[in-house]
């Protein structure tokens, strides 16, 4: 049997007449006739009542007639599933996504975007730091992080480049330059600088303190956060200063206020990580689409 043969038998039942049928299919009467009767016989059982002007089901014709339809069902969904695979328009991917990303208007831009015009796949997020993100990508936890370069693992990693966003100062609210607009980090020299440890991400870890550098001054180290955005509670709390990426000042603690930084300014880099290798479709897709989102949707709401 072939599925040809299911679909014979389910539009002769649908149209009630072998001939109409025929036409429906493209193909001659007789042809269908014998194929019919052909079904029948490796069956063992007879499928239509041959009558004057038609035919009609039997008992066992109304009986399989249900599995039949489900049958080239199944074929139309494998093939649809198929197509929809292979313009990664389907199946499900798993988003790891580097501490703060999500504040970059971009970043949720781009996975509303990909979810409408690929309303097939099911999306995955998971928000760590880059380490994580990488090992979690390795081991197959993940399909594609967003993460702050460089990778811990560059042999396995293949890293993208994706943006570079801008930085700012977060002051504890009262500070002496809250009313300033844009400082030189030199005028923070004495401030104890509030960072995160360098193994969360050792990227935007070193571009801080060759700001500092470049600067001419070297920081206080002052009290580390866990994450990246864990910095601005210990800012709020009087416990120094900070440098985060510019998305950052969205999170509207009151105790925080955020300034320009004077060239020298450090910038949070940011990078797509796939497992080298070629890469499916569905990767391929959302990464294209992310990329022209962050072309065209990187605008973030003025400075309080």
């Amino acid at each position: 049997m072939e599925i040809r043969h299911f679909r014979y038998f389910v539009t002769i039942a649908e149209t009630g007449n072998i001939t109409h049928a025929a036409e429906k299919l493209g193909m001659e009467q007789p042809p269908l006739s014998q194929q019919i009767r052909r079904l029948e016989h490796t069956l063992g059982i007879a499928l239509f009542r041959r009558q004057a002007r038609g035919v009609s089901l039997t008992e066992a014709g109304r009986a399989l007639l249900p599995h039949a339809r489900l049958i080239l069902d199944l074929r139309r969904q494998f093939i649809e599933d198929a197509h929809g695979l292979a313009r990664g328009e389907k199946g499900h991917l798993r988003i790891g996504l580097a501490g703060a990303v999500p504040l970059l208007p971009s970043i949720p831009f781009a996975i509303r975007q990909f979810s409408t015009i690929a309303p097939g796949v099911t999306l995955s997020l998971e928000e760590s730091n880059t380490p994580a993100l990488c090992e979690a990508l390795l081991s197959y936890r993940t399909d594609i992080t967003i993460l702050r370069p460089p990778v811990p693992d560059q042999a396995n990693v293949h890293v993208i480049p994706l943006l570079d966003e801008p930085t700012l100062i977060a002051l504890p609210k009262g500070h002496p330059f809250t009313d300033v607009a844009e400082i030189h980090l030199s005028r923070l020299a004495t401030e104890p600088l509030i960072i995160f440890p360098r193994e969360l991400g050792p990227g935007f870890f070193d571009a801080i303190l060759a700001a500092y550098r470049d600067a001419g001054v070297t920081p206080a180290l002052g009290q580390q956060a866990p994450q990246i955005a864990g910095t601005i509670p210990l800012v709020a709390a009087g416990l120094g200063v900070s440098i985060v990426p510019q998305s950052l000042h969205q999170l509207h603690t009151g105790g925080v206020t955020f300034h320009k930084i004077a060239r020298p300014a450090p910038h949070a880099a940011l990078a797509i990580g796939v497992r080298r290798g070629e890469q499916p479709p569905l990767i391929n897709h959302f990464i294209s689409v992310l990329q022209q989102a962050c072309k065209t949707h990187t605008e973030l709401p003025d400075l309080p």
